[in-house]
Formats: structure tokens, sequence, C-alpha cells
């Protein structure tokens, strides 16, 4: 009864104030009006130093309404007006910095940067990384990683999440790889839309990032980007397209780089031509952090809210710019109007600004899951699952490394804690699980005294040779590397020589590390250039070693890797082909690392994933063949100059095109310069497809073809879509559908995949740099459907006819 009388009493209270609310005056409290007529009445009802105030975040502060929280991500709310503070937090693989850390760091001395990356920040899921959810090519997983998202989100106290990061994978040595999903627009736009529906769903804004062509960390604040609005159209812009017109997302983050000589916070062309003119945004755009470099030309450009704190937006600039006539007031109304209407039509200012308890629980059950869904195991000579009768596990790390000694996220460092690596994306999470405890776990459960040894390697293998002796007697071996990376660097040692920037190390394998991987890289000061000097770890010479050790090594032994991106193998028998290991790529998976790597281990999984990156072959490799001013950039009136050279031929497409001469498909279908290529992922059973039939039904391509699991075991399949358009200066295919077929053993089933030639990726279009335009291409088209992107993968026919 008490309850129901407080609800009753609760409800009647509400009525009567919103009835209050309207007698005096205050129609932005009533929700039966459409957002924006309420955000109108607000933005009307403001006091210019209330307008200057609101368009920006607050330096670091106690959140008003939580005095636990030392924050710097917040926009402070107006009481009088019922407004509440609006509170971001980062997070392409969890919720990341999030306006949270301990108040008591508050003081006269406090560095500038500690509320923005300070590891008391609040605790919460630290889910496997973004270029994990893109191989699991699967749009039902982006949505459940959304949901979690938005649950904590919600229970924070938090309004808007910076992501989903939806730049591509162009330089596999991107220090920011894994928090986007891969590199090719069609996939990363699928998985962005689906993660977008599902936060915004739940009533939080969501926000994709970068805006635009910020694909690389070296030099990001003093960069100059030149890409040819063509490739910019079919690569780079398509999946904010995609965000924008199918995701309907509520906001957009505007990048540091300059892109065709306008910074991408000022940029009129990019924010207000493309964005709202030509895809018809209706939401907001805000700063990256501190990439703001302009007062008026940025408002003006459609820039409309600046974080984190005033800076160029300050209120005596703002007043400057409205005495000098650069800005009027209602530029200023224009936008607070974009974000409040985002703010009301997703119901942020209903929420109060109370922390409640996190389902933790909940959460790791689902970054289990997620990570093992995304695994990708990429070769296999029966090394796996580890047989029912394994007594014996040897695991092998590097003591310098993180890989086999603790649970790995971006930024990890050897031993501190999760979260505590420095990047923005940090996630500090509840617990961690580690690979030992993971494996020790299943093989508790999996066989009556079982033993796992862990041997840790030192960089020049010093101490190596009694693990080599526990690995020829051991049942089984695991050896766990992998690439690790976090923002504000590359995984690159550069020197410059008159401003060319000359690669010392390139990360792109399994050697090069730095101890703490988000120091800055530069080419622009050479003192600057040193402060990421890498180190090698002699990695690869180990696991040669482990595969010497004794006969049959490649039947008992498993390479896990954990990964920011791709990675560049060597083209070596010990390593690739009938005599290496299992090769198991988990990405970066998170707080569960352990339990994910056994629970595909020991088979209580079945790994599905496909790769979102090409593998190379070491020297043979997109990044091997790029000119300094394509990557990463030389010196040209004071700023890194980068031109993307390569115009369409980016990630697989690049390979496929032979841009370097030497990767001509050989009489197999593989290609000499990729050990595994984009799209290409094994199971523990084996699939088959029929040959496929095309029809058009209603204006759309339908490709119908059926799955069956030949094995003994349940298992999931992508079957994917590719088209070959034959105009000049296209690759000779890209990716446009793909579906996961989920099937029990000898289970088959019909799959339906569609391509309509007016979805918002642009199939069957390509952009005419004369008209401005998308338009169809010419020629003919050809048709790839099959299981990865590689031509020994794919059956081929051309395109069916539309009859008219």
């Amino acid at each position: 009864m008490k309850a129901r009388h407080w609800v009753g009493l609760g409800l009647t209270l509400g009525l009567a104030g919103m009835a209050l609310a309207e007698d005096q005056g205050e129609p932005w409290r009533d929700q039966t009006l459409a957002p924006a007529v309420r955000a109108e009445a607000l933005v009307a009802a403001l006091s210019l130093p209330q307008k200057f105030q609101q368009l920006v975040g607050n330096a670091p502060e106690i959140v008003p309404e939580l005095p636990e929280c030392l924050g710097g991500r917040h926009v402070r709310g107006i009481e009088a007006l019922g407004l509440p503070t609006l509170r971001i937090t980062n997070g392409p693989v969890g919720i990341g910095q999030n306006d949270c850390v301990d108040a008591a760091l508050l003081t006269p001395t406090m560095p500038r940067i500690v509320p923005y990356t300070h590891p008391s920040s609040a605790k919460a899921t630290a889910l496997p990384s973004a270029m994990a959810i893109a191989a699991t090519f699967d749009p039902a997983a982006a949505d459940r990683f959304g949901q979690v998202i938005a649950a904590e989100a919600k229970a924070l106290a938090l309004h808007v999440f910076e992501a989903p990061g939806v730049n591509l994978a162009r330089i596999p040595v991107l220090g920011r790889n894994f928090e986007y999903f891969g590199e090719d627009p069609f996939l990363t736009g699928t998985q962005a839309v689906a993660q977008i529906r599902r936060i915004q769903g739940e009533g939080v804004i969501a926000m994709a990032k970068h805006f635009a062509a910020n694909e690389q960390e070296t030099n990001r604040f003093n960069l100059s980007q030149t890409v040819a609005e063509g490739v910019l159209r079919e690569l780079y812009l398509l999946p904010f397209e995609m965000a924008v017109k199918d995701g309907k997302v509520a906001s957009l983050m505007c990048s540091y780089n300059d892109l065709n000589g306008l910074q991408a916070c000022e940029n009129p062309w990019l924010l207000t031509e493309v964005l709202r003119d030509e895809w018809g945004f209706e939401g907001y755009v805000q700063s990256d952090f501190f990439a703001v470099k302009s007062t008026a030309a940025s408002m003006k450009a459609g820039l409309d809210h600046l974080m984190p704190m005033p800076l160029q937006w300050a209120p005596d600039k703002l007043a400057a710019a409205l005495e000098a006539g650069t800005l009027a007031e209602a530029d200023l109304d224009q936008a607070l109007l974009r974000r409040y209407t985002q703010q009301f039509r997703l119901g942020v200012d209903q929420r109060p600004v109370v922390q409640q308890p996190l389902d933790v629980e909940g959460g790791g059950e689902a970054a289990r899951a997620l990570g093992a869904a995304g695994a990708v195991l990429l070769q296999n000579n029966g090394a796996l699952p580890l047989p029912a009768s394994v007594k014996s596990l040897v695991l092998l790390g590097k003591a310098s490394q993180v890989y086999a000694q603790q649970a790995v996220a971006g930024g990890v460092v050897v031993g501190k804690p999760m979260g505590a690596g420095g990047g923005s994306s940090d996630v500090v999470p509840h617990y961690t699980v580690s690979p030992l405890a993971g494996l020790e776990g299943a093989l508790e459960g999996f066989a009556q005294g079982g033993r796992v040894s862990l041997f840790l390697i030192d960089d020049a293998n010093g101490n190596l040779a009694p693990a080599l002796e526990a690995a020829r007697a051991a049942d089984a071996v695991i050896i766990m590397a992998g690439t690790i990376a976090e923002e504000n660097a590359d995984r690159a040692t550069f020197e410059t020589d008159q401003g060319v920037g000359v690669p010392v190390a390139l990360g792109e394998g399994l050697d090069w590390y730095a101890e703490k991987p988000n120091r800055i890289s530069s080419v622009v000061h050479r003192d600057e250039a040193q402060l990421n000097p890498g180190q090698h770890s002699q990695t690869l010479a180990m696991i040669e070693a482990v595969m010497s050790a004794g006969p049959s090594m490649a039947e008992k032994t498993t390479l896990v890797l954990k990964d920011n991106a791709g990675v560049a193998f060597p083209a070596a028998p010990w390593l690739l082909g009938a005599q290496g290991p299992a090769i198991l790529e988990v990405w970066f998976p998170g707080q569960e690392d352990g339990n994910i790597v056994a629970d595909l281990l020991f088979g209580k999984v079945n790994p599905s994933g496909k790769a979102p990156v090409t593998f190379p072959i070491a020297g043979r490799s997109f990044l091997d063949a790029l000119a300094p001013e394509a990557y990463p950039g030389v010196l040209t009136d004071g700023k890194a100059a980068v031109s993307y050279l390569e115009g369409r031929y980016m990630g697989y497409r690049w390979y496929d095109g032979n841009r370097s001469g030497g990767c001509a498909l050989e009489a197999s279908g593989e290609n000499p310069c990729v050990a595994f290529p984009f799209g290409h992922g094994l199971s523990y059973t084996t699939f088959s497809l029929t040959p496929f039939t095309q029809r058009w039904e209603g204006g759309v391509l339908k490709l119908e073809t059926t799955v069956k699991n030949r094995g003994d075991r349940a298992g999931a399949e992508v079957v994917q879509v590719y088209l070959g358009l034959s105009e000049p200066g296209q690759p000779p295919k890209r990716l446009v559908a793909f579906q996961r077929v989920a099937l029990a053993p000898g289970e088959a089933r019909m799959v339906t995949l569609s391509v309509d030639p007016e979805a918002s990726h642009h199939p069957f279009d390509v952009f005419d740099d004369d008209a401005k335009a998308f338009r169809p291409a010419a020629g003919p088209i050809t048709v790839y459907l099959g299981t990865s992107s590689s031509r020994k993968d794919l059956t081929v026919e051309p395109l069916l006819a539309q009859k008219k």
C-alpha cells in the first residue's frame, strides 16, 4: 500500500509540476511538445551569459550533482531552468574516462590532464575492442555491445557516449585501430549503425567520430591531410554517411587534422555542405578535445559544442566576435538548438544525475561472449581445440610485454592495472581475468590433475632453454604475443631528415614494442621523434625456437595473438603453413581475457570470427610500399602533410589491385603478399556453400546460397558478397553484403543476401569527381560470393541484368 501511495503521489506531483511549469511559461519542460519546439523555447529563455556557458564544457570541477566526482567532461546544468548537468564519457571499448575521478585530486597544483586520464575513473566493463566486434561480422554483436554501453552509461549518470569510432584502418600501425572496425567502410558502417541504434534506443546520445580522415596518430595535432573527394566519399566518409542516414546518430565529433586545406572543426564543406545539406544530419557536432583553433570560423563552419573547456569559445572571445560582427547571436542559438533537440529527443533531461550500481556480472558475461564471438582462427594444423587428454600445458610470453601475464586492453602496461595506461579510451574494470587464471580454471574442469606452467622470456631469449625443454614434454604449448597500442602514438619510431619522416622501425610485426604505448610519436620535431623509441623483443625468434624444439610441434602448439589490427608475418615455414602453429587472433579481449582465450582453446566456444583487416607478408605489405608523403608525412609550411596517394586502393583493395606490382594472384587464387586475407576465418567444423543464384526483387538484388555445416560441432560461417565495378580507378572488388549463419552439426540453411542500389553505402555507385555526386557505375559488374575476400574462396558470376 505504501509503495502504491508513493507512486500515485509522485505522479500527482509530476503532473502538477508540469502544469505549473506551463503556467509560468516554461514550455521546454513539456514532454508532449516536439523536441525541436522545446529546444527553441529553452534557447529563448537563456540569457547571453548562460548561452556562453552552455556552448562549452566546463573546466575541471566537482560535478554539481555528484560531490564525489571530479569531472572534466560535462556541461554544468542550470537548475533554475530544470536543465541537468550534461555528462560525457569517452569509450569505443567501454565506458572509458567518464567525468568522475576521485574528488580529492582537485588541488590548486593539480596537473590539467588528471581529470581526463586518472585511473580512479568510475569503474565499468572493459569490453573487447571494436576490432573484435567488427570481426564478428554480426550486427547483433554490435547491438549487444551497445546494450552494455547504454545500461552502464545510465547507471553512472552519463548522457553522451563519444563513440563509435568509424575511422578506417588505412595504416596498420595506427595506434587507435583497436577503437575502430577495420579496413572496410561498409563493415564499419554496418557495425556502427547497429551500435548507435541500440545506444540511442536506450536514451543515450551516441557520437560517431572522428570526422574525418583521422587515420593516423603521428603528428595528429599538426597534421594536414590531402584526400581526393572521390576517395573520401567512397571510403572514409562512407561510414559516417551510414551512421547519419541509417543510424540517425545524434552527434558527430570533428577531428584534429586539417582536411584539404581546412581544419576539420572549421571546415564548412565537411560540417555543413556534406553533413547537413547533403546527408540531412539533424544532430550536433562536438569538437575533439582541444582540437578547435578559432572562434567565429569554427562556429560558422558548423561546430556546435566545444570540449573540454571554453578556450576558443570563452565568454570574452564570443563576446568579442559578437561585437565585431563575425558572429551573430543567432549563430549561438543555432548551435544550442541542435544539441538541445537531441537531448530532448532521447530523454536526457528526464534522468536525474544520480549514480546507481552496475550489473557487474552481466557486463562480464557479455564481454566474455563478445570476445569469443570476435576471435578469428587464422590457421590450425590440428592443435585446436585442445584434446581431452591434455594434462600438461606450457604458456610462454615475453616478460617485457603483457600478453601472457595480464588481461589485455588498449594501452595496458606491464605491472599496472588495466585502465592505468593514460589514454582517453581506458576503461577501469571491476576485475580482470589473467591468461594463467583462465587456463588454470578451464584445465581444472577439463582434465583431472592438469597443470599449466608459465614461462616469461626476456627480450634476448637468454632464459628460453628451460621453456623449450618443458614445451617438448608438454601435451600442449600456448604462446601469447601481440601488438599493444594506444591513443597519441602509432606503433612506429621515426627520425627526421630535412622535414621528411624516416622510419626507424614500423611496428607492423610482433617484435616491435614500446614500454608505454601512448608516448607521442612525431616526425615534425626531432626531439619529439625520439619520444617513442620502440624496442625489439625477439618474439619471432622465440616462436621459431619453440616450433623447432621437437617433432610434431605444429600439432600441439598455438600462437594466441592479441592485436591492435592486422600484423605482418614473415614468410617462414615454421610460422605459416603445415609446419606452423595454430594461430588464434583474439584482438584486445578486455577484462575477460583469460576466460575468453580458455573458452576458445578448450573448445567450449567454436571460433567463428572473420578478419576485418588484412594480415600481410612482411616486406610485401601496403605499409612497406608507402612513400613518406603518404605516411607519416613531410614537413610543409610547419605541418606534417599527408596525401592519400593510394586513392581507393586501401586495405584488401590494395592487395587485390596488385598496386606494388608484386602481388599478382597465383594459380591457386592466393595472393603472395597476403598471409591471411580480409574476411578469412576458420572453424573447428567445416562448411560448404552451394552455387549462388541471383534475382531482382523490387529493385533489390537478391543472392541465395545454401550453407551446410559438414562437421560434428556447432559453428557459424559468414557469407560475404563483393561487387567488382569495371570503371577506371576502381579496385577489383568491394564488400557490399554479409550474413553470419549459425548452424548445428549437419544442419543446412538457405541464406538470402540483399544488395539495394539505393542503400546509403552506394554499393553499385562510383563518385563522379566532375559531377560531384554518386552515379551508377558504367560497364559490366561482377558478383563474388564466398567466405573471404580471397579469390580462392569466392564463386564469381556476372551481375544478372535487371529487367526494365
